[in-house]
């Protein structure tokens, strides 16, 4: 290669590098300004915990790519770095064509600021949403209105113009809150000002009495449709975020028309809780104090009623059908009602065995049921060993020299053997022994039982004749275990009999068992009952009717207590249309009234009827944790 070549290769090279570098210093600068333009954009809006400027290039949206820019700041004006954002235009469905999306990669380019390029594959209306989100900050839902062919970006929900808020603000700021509850003073307002099917924004002002900005207060605020027949309850949450000292804003969606009462709890660092309630509605326009605060002006409410209160006019009232009564101290009587069985009283049984071995002879007591008297004769027995003791006690009879002591002990064997007096003397007379004895009833009764008959042999010991006196008999009632403790011993009881209609039967409570039937959860309850004429037999099944005293007592009827999982409420009626929720503590029911232990006094006028419909109000007002 010549000297003239390697120059002009030289010269070559040299005019690509330089041209290169050219190139890309070019390229860079338009980078950078492109990247610097941008930042220039002002966050023009407010969406939840964030401010947000947003920028479309071209500004006239078309079919094709586009470039959504958003600047993001926080509430303090800081810029958000790392945020999740969703970026999502969708065409609406029509008719038999689906919907159709153009999402766009949202992308950080530098703090603060996003960019990403969507696609319409058609002319129209293409509805953007942003969902913005960033850890330690919160996150926000935003919709614009967008179409091809049309300048620019419409807000359509869940943000706020940052020059409307300003001006709200300040004015705000000028004026006295509206609201007063306990130690709080505040204002709640909605936007749009008639609540909407969707997004509204809720703000609350809170101060303190000093009217100083309370921040950090932890604020839960839910709007709740009321169960209406086989429809649940409707819950559309707001997730409260600070937007600066004292302005909290948040987001509920209402999903169908109708009623959505508003709950609001607060809480400021150092200070007590409050429930504040707001009648709420989509289409009518404005909140209305319900309970649980004060107009500064004096306006809405007399004073603070509890939370939950329901305030109903006249003509509500007579559509709800509310009753009241005033709670009173009375005597109550508790009437217990058990089913009962019919046993043997056995302290009135009485069994016949023999002590010795033996035959049976002659049988008196020959079936089970026959009555019998105390002392006649059941039965006869034959038994060497009885005959020899008669035969030994005539011998020591005979001896003038015989021991008294013997002749006493001889005596004794024969009387521990069952025979009688009146037998022993028949036996001395006759002076030889006899070959059968007669056994008799120890008490009067019925033969309830017999395992004997004639000509049988027997050892000592067995058990041979039941008998049973059933001029009294017992009556076992099994009481549930809720009712138990009010059964004391010597309380008196009426018992019928379902085959006996019209006869009663009187008796008293002669013991209580001291177990429990697990299966049943019931106790049992002995009663001793006089059957003088044997209507009373064991084995029937009889009705038992208890009177329990149980003092003086303030009571309110059975229905005007609501039952709510644990929590037992009754409505007081404060006056001037006001209802509150009382929780109460209840005791026995009792002639269709029920005990309250605490909760409210004797005097108190309350709601008897239509509670009901009045408590799926209250609990919304009041918020889940009353109830």
């Amino acid at each position: 290669m010549n000297r003239r070549t390697i120059f002009f290769s030289i010269a070559v090279i040299g005019f690509l590098v330089v041209t290169g570098t050219l190139s890309l210093l070019w390229l860079s600068g338009n980078d950078t300004a492109t990247a610097n333009g941008p930042s220039a954009l002002q966050p023009a809006y407010r969406a939840g915990p964030f401010q947000l400027g947003i920028e479309l290039d071209p500004e006239t949206p078309h079919v094709g790519n586009n470039t959504l820019t958003l600047v993001l700041l926080d509430h303090q004006g800081q810029t958000v770095s790392g945020a999740t954002i969703k970026a999502v235009a969708e065409m609406p469905a029509m008719g038999a064509m689906a919907a159709m999306q153009a999402p766009a990669d949202m992308t950080a380019i530098e703090p603060g600021l996003y960019r990403g390029t969507f696609e319409p594959s058609m002319e129209g209306s293409w509805p953007l949403t942003l969902q913005i989100s960033k850890e330690g900050v919160g996150s926000a839902r935003a919709s614009f209105d967008l179409a091809t062919g049309r300048k620019g970006l419409q807000p359509a929900s869940g943000v706020t113009a940052l020059a409307q808020e300003a001006e709200g603000t300040d004015e705000v700021g000028t004026t006295e809150l509206p609201y007063r509850s306990g130690p709080y003073r505040l204002d709640v307002s909605i936007e749009p000002a008639t609540p909407r099917v969707g997004e509204n924004v809720l703000s609350v002002v809170l101060r303190n009495a000093d009217g100083e900005p309370l921040e950090n207060a932890e604020i839960k605020v839910v709007a709740e449709m009321p169960a209406m027949g086989a429809m649940p309850a409707m819950q559309a949450p707001a997730e409260m975020m600070q937007i600066e000292p004292g302005l909290y804003r948040g987001v509920f969606e209402p999903f169908m028309k109708g009623s959505w009462p508003l709950t609001l709890k607060i809480q400021a660092p150092g200070m007590p809780a409050r429930q504040i309630s707001f009648d709420l509605a989509t289409g009518r326009e404005g909140l209305q104090l319900a309970s649980g605060a004060v107009r500064t002006d004096g306006g809405d409410m007399a004073d603070e009623a509890p939370p939950g209160t329901v305030t109903l006019d006249n003509r509500r009232r007579q559509l709800i059908g509310v009753k009241t009564a005033e709670a009173q101290a009375m005597a109550m009587t508790r009437t217990i009602r058990a089913a009962g069985r019919i046993a043997y009283d056995e302290t009135r049984l009485a069994d016949v065995n023999l002590k010795f071995d033996a035959w049976i002879g002659e049988l008196d007591a020959d079936y089970v049921g026959v009555a019998v008297a105390k002392g006649e004769p059941l039965f006869t027995v034959y038994g060497p060993e009885l005959l020899a003791a008669q035969q030994e006690y005539l011998e020591l009879k005979r001896r003038d020299s015989a021991s008294p002591t013997l002749l006493s002990a001889a005596r004794k064997r024969l009387s521990l053997w069952d025979m009688s007096d009146g037998e022993i003397a028949t036996l001395e007379k006759r002076g030889e022994p006899f070959d059968y004895v007669a056994m008799h009833s120890p008490i009067s009764g019925t033969v309830v039982a017999k395992d004997v008959v004639e000509g049988t042999a027997h050892k000592a010991g067995m058990t041979l004749l039941r008998i049973a006196d059933l001029s009294h008999v017992w009556v076992e009632a099994d009481i549930y275990e809720g009712e138990l403790p009010l059964v004391t011993p010597g309380m008196s009881v009426t018992i019928t009999l379902p085959y006996l209609p019209g006869k009663q039967f009187e008796g008293r409570v002669d013991y209580i068992y001291p177990y429990l039937d697990g299966a049943s959860r019931t106790g049992r309850v002995r009663l001793t009952v006089a059957n003088p004429e044997g209507h009373l037999k064991p084995e029937m099944y009889a009705e038992v009717k208890l009177q329990a005293d149980l003092g003086r007592r303030v009571v309110v009827p059975e229905e005007a207590v609501i039952i709510a999982g644990e929590l037992r409420v009754v409505f007081e009626d404060l006056g001037e249309g006001r209802l509150a929720p009382r929780k109460v503590q209840t005791g026995q029911r009792a002639g269709g009234f029920i005990e309250i232990i605490k909760g409210i006094e004797a005097g108190d006028k309350i709601v008897t009827s239509g509670n009901f419909l009045i408590a799926s109000e209250s609990r919304l007002k009041a918020g889940m944790e009353q109830w």
